[in-house]
């Protein structure tokens, strides 16, 4: 019944998005202020529809429902309760369906909070959403229906993939999909501003915020993924070019471009065109991503997630958004005629600089991605593009952006001078000088290199702060007054570049990691990195549907004990499958790290590692969101936008 229930409410939010795809669309074209309000009633309707269908998929998750297909593939009676819940959106049905909920959710989220939007903007941005909703909720009911009955229904079911029985799982993939389908409303914005044919300042301080809390979800679910792989797989790296992924990173990189665009359209009404392509893009590329990871078609440790037969259905749906996005975009961007003018050398043109630089970016990741595949269609050639095709085609894009980002806070708007912008920061570079000196005692020139570049960046982020309230130029009381008095965004750009320059400096750190693979007999030591590794004991464990094997290992240096980790080999007892438990000990500036392998005549096999400056990297990523957040919370973003002017075009709608 309760799957019953959960489809009916499917299909009631199929019948909401119609009708709010095309009353709201078809009020703003004919000017029908009735029409144009029933928008956000129809978008909160289809919004609770779609969280009772999510809400029964979890209560047959739950209650081992084994009479609906995908509780019976994706769970079991021994499986804990946490993953039961988790499972829900760990398969592919769930995660559609999940994906329908966040989208149903964003609608929900502009009716509620974009009161302050002219009536034909808000209409039309809702019922674009909408047209989205109606596509992956039609996919969900019809090629992924997550509540298909089957009989005779299996006592236990078959179990999760155990690779995903992980608390990450709990955080991870929602996070992601925020991120993906957040990227949805400044699309409709995008879309919305094509079809009125009008695009101003007003329209980019709407725009920011949905972009920037788009974009901290972005941030966080990445790095939950790559957390995630760093300590389940075992594998003991953070970043492995995986072309899933590159399927997440493709959208970050569009749409940071996408959040500095939306900068520029609000302060200097400049840049419309790039900023609604870049929208576009965004979504696509988050489009894109679901297709390639769906359909199967890539290769990777995120297998268990595809679909061959369902991609046919997904890339139709790709087609149909981003070919009628782009098809507009060729017949309308011409109205959006950029009105504000500003010199090369200014903040508008470091911003410009950041843009072209982030997406020739995302085209080298895009190809390194894509062209295995087209080889293997067009000419049967197996092609497999690693880290290195990455680290020599993106560093050496990715080193200017990171100097930029120092430099374009202190610059003017409008016109500027470079020199007097780079004189503010003599102190910032020497820092950075002898930060990469000194790294170079200790690592290879690149890595010493990009210390450096981490060093410029965080400092740079504050000297913006250190510019703004005239520290040492006014006395002590009036710099903290104006520290006191900066708005929020100014501290939220700080923490967003420090962030950055965090993970960068871990990401370097990662070259001085040692590692060994060694094989140890009970009671036996083996030395590390200055540590001493000695394997005490190993016995069996039983969890609630696996077996495991567990290590105790104790570490010390200088005959002091400094941690004892536990790292487990696991055999699930519901699927043929063996799994690893890292064990980590971390101090915040260094991961000591071992995995459990296979025994051999009494011995173990263990994998031991030494990860200096690894936590550097998910702790820039947190400040980074820290940052995103900071600037959520300035009021400026959260007041009503500046009443548009009237229009002047002919024909003009009045909203």
């Amino acid at each position: 019944m309760i799957a019953e229930l959960g489809h009916f409410a499917l299909a009631l939010g199929i019948a909401f998005a119609f009708a709010q795809a095309i009353i709201p669309l078809w009020g703003a074209w004919r000017g029908d202020i009735r029409l144009m309000q029933s928008a956000p009633g129809l978008a909160l309707g289809q919004a609770m529809a779609m969280v009772s269908s999510f809400a029964c998929l979890v209560w047959v998750s739950v209650s081992d429902d084994f009479s609906v297909s995908n509780v019976a593939e994706n769970s079991h009676t021994l499986k804990p309760l946490l993953y039961k819940i988790t499972g829900a959106w760990g398969s592919h049905e769930g995660s559609i369906l999940f994906w329908c909920l966040i989208l149903s959710l964003c609608g929900g989220a502009v009716a509620l909070f974009g009161r302050n939007l002219p009536a034909g903007l808000r209409a039309r941005v809702i019922g674009v959403l909408a047209l989205s909703s109606c596509g992956f909720e039609l996919f969900a009911i019809l090629e992924s229906d997550p509540f298909l009955r089957i009989w005779p229904p299996p006592e236990n079911g078959q179990d999760m993939n155990p690779l995903l029985q992980d608390p990450g799982l709990a955080f991870h993939p929602p996070m992601l999909y925020a991120g993906y389908v957040g990227f949805a409303i400044p699309f409709a914005f995008a879309v919305a501003a094509l079809i009125e044919g009008r695009m101003d300042a007003a329209w980019g301080r709407w725009v920011r915020p949905w972009t920037l809390g788009a974009w901290c979800c972005l941030t966080g679910g990445i790095a939950l993924g790559s957390w995630w792989s760093y300590y389940v797989l075992g594998w003991g790296g953070f970043w492995f070019w995986d072309p899933v992924e590159n399927a997440s990173l493709l959208p970050w990189l569009t749409g940071t471009a996408l959040l500095h665009c939306a900068i520029v359209v609000e302060k200097r009404e400049a840049l419309k065109i790039w900023t609604v392509l870049l929208a576009i893009g965004t979504f696509a590329f988050s489009l894109s991503g679901t297709f390639l990871v769906r359909s199967g078609i890539l290769n990777s440790v995120h297998s268990f997630a595809n679909d061959p037969a369902r991609g046919v259905f997904i890339l139709a749906l790709l087609g149909l958004v981003i070919g009628g996005s782009l098809l507009l975009f060729l017949i309308r961007a011409p109205l959006l005629g950029a009105s504000g003018i500003f010199a090369p050398v200014s903040r508008e043109g470091a911003l410009v600089l950041n843009n072209i630089l982030l997406c020739a970016i995302a085209a080298v990741v895009a190809t390194g991605t894509t062209f295995p595949l087209f080889a293997d269609l067009l000419f049967q050639s197996k092609i497999s593009v690693g880290p290195p095709f990455y680290n020599i085609t993106v560093l050496p894009l990715a080193a200017p952006v990171f100097i930029a980002m120092a430099v374009a806070p202190l610059m003017a708007w409008k016109r500027a001078a470079l020199v007097p912008a780079l004189m503010k920061l003599w102190w910032v570079a020497l820092v950075a000088f002898l930060v990469g000196l000194v790294s170079a005692f200790g690592m290879s020139a690149l890595p010493a290199m990009f210390m450096a570049f981490a060093a410029w960046m965080i400092c740079g982020a504050f000297a913006d702060i250190i510019e703004r309230i005239r520290l040492f130029r006014v006395p002590f009381g009036n710099a903290l007054s104006r520290l006191i008095n900066l708005p929020r965004s100014h501290f939220g750009t700080t923490l967003g570049h420090a962030g950055m320059g965090v993970t960068v400096a871990g990401i370097a750190g990662m070259s001085m990691a040692v590692q060994e693979v060694v094989l140890v007999h009970p009671g036996e030591t083996v030395k590390l990195a200055g540590y001493e590794w000695r394997l005490e004991e190993m016995h069996n464990a039983v969890g609630s549907n696996y077996n495991a094997r567990v290590a105790t290992i104790t570490v010390s240096r200088n005959g002091q004990l400094v941690t004892t980790l536990s790292p487990e080999r696991r055999a699930f007892t519901t699927q043929t499958m063996t799994t690893t438990e890292a064990k980590i000990h971390t101090n915040l500036l260094r991961d000591l790290y071992a995995v459990l392998g296979e025994e051999r005549d009494g011995a173990a096999v263990l994998r031991l590692h030494d990860n200096t400056m690894a936590p550097l990297i998910w702790l820039g990523a947190l400040v980074m969101g820290m940052g995103g957040f900071c600037s959520l919370a300035d009021r400026r973003l959260r007041i009503a936008a500046p009443s548009r002017a009237a229009r002047s075009l002919p024909g003009a709608e009045r909203a």
